[in-house]
């Protein structure tokens, strides 16, 4: 009997150190901040690939120029039930239905001097081919652009000025603050007004009407 223990304790131990060396490749490694990471030190993103959590883990968020979208959402998301949240501090734009992001994508506010003012707004207008009347190409009487010129100002005898092309605008102040399709850098780059990618602001546009609450900050 004594021969049967020995033999059954010693068949234990070693089932017991075989599985011990077979996890160590699992063993979890942490970074100087105790966050997970993998073996070369890299932080590793702990949610859900395809959630919005794990959108925003990512690395470079939200300097990302990547686009999120609720797959779920989208669809049953409309000029009734939608709202917009237009961050400075993020450089990200937020279309929302209730309090559930639908679309998160980047934008582009104004720069040093023409900074976009914090607020709460209601679009005002949406036009889908719009011209700026303020800033844009400045031409001489024979055709040539005249570079360091972009104001009806500075239109010479003979002349002409094209306004700079703001797809899909969607107005929020009367002296000319909005919301279109331009450059999206990933800073503020703009005259004051809210730049959105081409790719995504066409479905913006669809989602909100007249009237939709904006909240810029």
């Amino acid at each position: 009997m004594k021969k049967h223990w020995k033999r059954a304790l010693v068949l234990t131990m070693l089932t017991l150190l075989a599985a011990s060396c077979g996890n160590s490749s699992n063993k979890i490694l942490l970074g100087p901040d105790g966050k997970p990471v993998d073996k070369h030190g890299e932080p590793i993103n702990p949610y859900e690939p395809g959630t919005y959590e794990h959108f925003k883990a990512e690395r470079g968020y939200p300097k990302t120029s990547k686009i999120w979208k609720n797959d779920q959402l989208l669809p049953v998301t409309d000029a009734s039930n939608s709202r917009l949240i237009l961050s400075r501090k993020q450089q990200r734009g937020f279309l929302l239905n209730g309090d559930e992001v639908v679309l998160d994508y980047p934008i582009s506010t104004g720069k040093e001097g023409h900074a976009t003012p914090d607020g709460e707004y209601k679009i005002l207008e949406k036009t889908v081919d719009k011209h700026s009347n303020a800033y844009g190409n400045v031409y001489d009487a024979e055709g040539n652009r005249i570079y360091g010129k972009e104001k009806p100002s500075d239109v010479p005898e003979g002349g002409r000025f094209d306004g700079a092309p703001m797809p899909y605008w969607m107005r929020l102040t009367n002296d000319g603050v909005g919301h279109h399709v331009g450059n999206v850098p990933r800073y503020p780059a703009s005259h004051g007004c809210i730049r959105g990618p081409r790719s995504i602001m066409p479905t913006v546009f669809r989602k909100v009407k007249v009237g939709t609450e904006v909240t810029v900050e």
